[in-house]
């Protein structure tokens, strides 16, 4: 058996092998898995806001959709990973609170969901699976052994992708 590594909120872990990577309590923030199957080299971040643009204290990379991917797929293609073969798995970006604007600036969730999925296709790293938006919250772990993403949630039971 492998390490459990646990991923905080605006972190990213990367393993392989045995590993498993988890991240509770997501929210309006999302998670996303890299994958390279075939090395069975993965990474797991929890971002919280789509854009470091938009912040004047954007010193944690890991917090933003738009930099955390370019420092987690630096860290798996250091360890062996190839970026030909990777995909992602992502999960969360729920609407955890009902807002009666019209706008979607106050739906962070949605504006993570986009800004993920519009940075992984600049890398053009394929979504393979996703269980994201809703109005409740999200606990995901990933096996780097088979690349099985398990999804948690409150109400909804437990479900793989």
């Amino acid at each position: 058996m492998g390490d459990y590594i646990k991923v905080g909120m605006a972190d990213y872990k990367t393993a392989c092998g045995e590993d498993l990577l988890i991240t509770l309590g997501l929210g309006s923030c999302v998670g996303i898995v890299l994958y390279d199957r075939s090395k069975k080299i993965a990474g797991m971040a929890h971002i919280m806001l789509p854009s470091s643009k938009e912040i004047r204290n954007n010193s944690n990379k890991a917090k933003f959709a738009d930099t955390a991917l370019d420092e987690m797929l630096a860290n798996i293609m250091k360890m062996g990973a190839m970026r030909t073969r990777l995909t992602a798995k992502i999960a969360g970006g729920a609407q955890m609170f009902n807002i009666s604007s019209r706008g979607s600036t106050l739906n962070i969730g949605k504006r993570n969901v986009d800004a993920v999925k519009k940075k992984l296709n600049e890398l053009r790293i394929p979504i393979i699976s996703e269980d994201v938006l809703g109005n409740y919250g999200r606990t995901i772990e990933f096996n780097c052994s088979n690349g099985d993403l398990k999804i948690k949630s409150i109400g909804k039971g437990i479900k793989f992708i």
